[in-house]
């Protein structure tokens, strides 16, 4: 969490600045006013004690003549007290339903804290590692990823909404020790992500807005299948490109992606995506005992419209990731039968980012979408015979090459096309 000025503090709801409060851990923070609140946490970001509220002035004491009735008054404020402590502790664990990973039962009440006893600073130590969402919106920070450990640090679901936090992010911040019947240490804020401050990131511009260039890093297979070598060399790409691999039914489509997931398998400086969309039930199944697990899937079964809505959110999430500076590869089979609007959408969300992050767009389709830098034609006839690469060359190609393979590589590129057209 990026350190908050008073002018926000005051802007935000009271449901906000008690989260707030409580991954601070000040003690009490539900019983004060609001303005002492906003002191409290406006102290403990700077490292201080939370200043106590002002106490109350004592009350005179009572005429002779209220002194029976006394009694019955303090009564009656010590039963509506405890209520309102009920409701307290009712509303605390109404807070912390959802996050079983993180508290363990514990065997016997531990002694309450003193609460003039201040608490340990939390910024003695500083912990980083890479993000991994739970289904409940919280997270863990892996200290030794992909592996959990003892040593993770637990996020919670504020905190993942405040920084927009991802799984696969790496960041870093300070833990505090963790609180009776909790098994974790929790993340106090967090300080940076993907090595750049939290505040930059969250008021970082608009994935649109971002400066975009041609690819100019290729993207290296090394394999040695027919297939994924004749694309490597007669239509390169790099990260960032707009790439579909685009042909009529048997053409073999899926299988030249399937291979080139395989082989982008092995760049662990890749975060890769696989979504299924308006695929052959038997294709979900051979996906999904590849190297890479779809992250959504839907059969040819399903309407365009649900198969855009089963897309939409991965692309979302991996603009999310190249716009704070990663380099995404999301693999798409098929764009054919999506509505031609999101088909674009889908394929116009890859860029490289100048300066920054990329997002490589992977994509098979009956044929070019249309604002490609790489397409990939694959010939059926060729594929009904078993010749491979089954590469319609003088259909295929790459828009200015000589930014991935060179110069010299790039005129023999162009060479190869006017031979293969020379040959029909």
């Amino acid at each position: 969490m990026s350190v908050l000025d008073r002018s926000a503090l005051e802007d935000s709801p009271l449901a906000d600045l008690h989260a707030i409060a409580s991954e601070l851990s000040i003690d009490g923070y539900r019983r004060l006013r609001r303005a002492d609140l906003i002191d409290s946490i406006v102290a403990h970001q700077l490292g201080d004690q939370a200043p106590k509220p002002a106490e109350s002035p004592e009350a005179p004491e009572a005429p002779a003549d209220d002194k029976e009735e006394a009694p019955a008054r303090r009564r009656r404020g010590r039963r509506g007290g405890r209520g309102r402590a009920d409701s307290r502790e009712e509303a605390d664990a109404a807070e912390q339903e959802g996050d079983a990973e993180q508290t363990t039962p514990s065997p016997e009440p531990e002694p309450e804290p003193d609460p003039e006893v201040a608490p340990a600073p939390a910024e003695a130590t500083i912990a980083e590692g890479v993000v991994e969402l739970l289904p409940n919106g919280s997270g863990f920070l892996r200290v030794h990823p992909p592996d959990p450990s003892d040593d993770d640090v637990y996020i919670s679901a504020a905190q993942v909404k405040r920084c927009e936090l991802l799984s696969g992010d790496t960041i870093s911040g300070p833990p505090r020790a963790p609180r009776r019947s909790e098994r974790f240490p929790s993340l106090v804020r967090v300080d940076t992500i993907n090595g750049r401050p939290a505040g930059e990131v969250a008021e970082g511009s608009r994935f649109d807005d971002l400066p975009a260039a041609f690819p100019d890093e290729r993207i290296r297979l090394g394999s040695e299948d027919p297939t994924v070598k004749a694309i490597e060399w007669l239509t390169p790409f790099g990260k960032g490109s707009r790439i579909t691999i685009v042909g009529p039914t048997r053409a073999g489509k899926t299988e030249a992606l399937r291979r080139l997931a395989g082989s982008l398998a092995e760049h662990s400086e890749l975060q890769l995506s696989v979504v299924l969309a308006g695929v052959r039930p038997e294709e979900l199944a051979d996906w999904q005992e590849g190297p890479l697990q779809p992250v959504a899937a839907v059969s040819f079964a399903a309407s365009p419209d649900v198969q855009a809505h089963a897309l939409e959110p991965v692309v979302d999430t991996a603009r999310r990731v190249a716009a704070r500076g990663g380099d995404v590869v999301l693999l798409i089979d098929t764009l054919a039968g999506l509505p031609p609007l999101a088909a674009r959408k889908a394929l116009a969300a890859a860029r490289n980012i100048v300066g920054g992050g990329s997002l490589t767009v992977i994509a098979t389709a009956d044929e070019p979408v249309g604002g490609e830098t790489t397409v990939i034609a694959l010939d059926a006839a060729l594929a009904s015979m078993g010749r491979f690469p089954a590469i319609d060359l003088v259909a295929s190609g790459t828009i200015r090459p000589e930014r991935l393979v060179g110069e010299a590589a790039a005129e023999a590129i162009a060479r190869a096309r006017i031979e293969a057209a020379e040959q029909d």
